[in-house]
């Protein structure tokens, strides 16, 4: 089985099926119609693909070609950390997960993870970071994991509408295991 294989049951079991929540913008077309959902292909993303019909092995295939290939992660050796950047890049978007990696390991935040990205992803030492109120952060994993929630957190301060999504996220990043 490969990376990519356990990466996106993972990622399978956190989207679920069809949604057609309004609040989320990815359910809306950008022209306005609310199309849905489904195993976490959006409609906002994806606008002429029929997102009620959707079949898992059509949505791992989108995943493979428009979210595993351009984020370039396989070079990165922490397979727990590919496994956060991908989900992260599912759900919050490809360049923003990567920059939160670059900025992470201090360089260049340009949302493409090239050479020097995974370099410094796979040679850099992290010093033990104590955070007020999160604990130890030990590994660029743990560093990874606790920039998605404060993501998710700044994103519920930003448009408040999505609080009602920030218990979900957070299990979400929790569960992000890798089988």
């Amino acid at each position: 089985m490969t990376l990519f294989d356990r990466c996106i049951a993972v990622i399978l079991r956190s989207e679920g099926g069809y949604q057609c929540d309004p609040d989320d913008i990815g359910n809306w077309t950008r022209d306005g119609q609310l199309k849905g959902t489904n195993y976490g292909i959006a409609a906002r993303y994806f606008p002429d693909i029929d997102i009620k019909n959707l079949t898992v092995d059509e949505a791992k295939d989108i995943y493979y070609k428009s979210f595993w290939k351009p984020m370039n992660l396989e070079g990165i050796r922490d397979e727990l950390l590919v496994l956060h950047v991908f989900d992260h890049g599912v759900n919050a978007g490809k360049r923003t997960s990567i920059r939160m990696l670059q900025r992470i390991l201090d360089v260049k935040a340009d949302g493409i993870c090239g050479p020097r990205t995974t370099t410094v992803a796979n040679t850099l030492v992290l010093r033990h970071k104590v955070i007020n109120g999160y604990g130890l952060l030990k590994t660029l994993c743990d560093y990874f994991i606790y920039e998605r929630k404060r993501y998710y957190a700044d994103l519920t301060m930003r448009r408040p509408v999505t609080k009602k999504y920030l218990k979900g996220w957070y299990n979400r990043v929790d569960r992000c295991k890798l089988d």
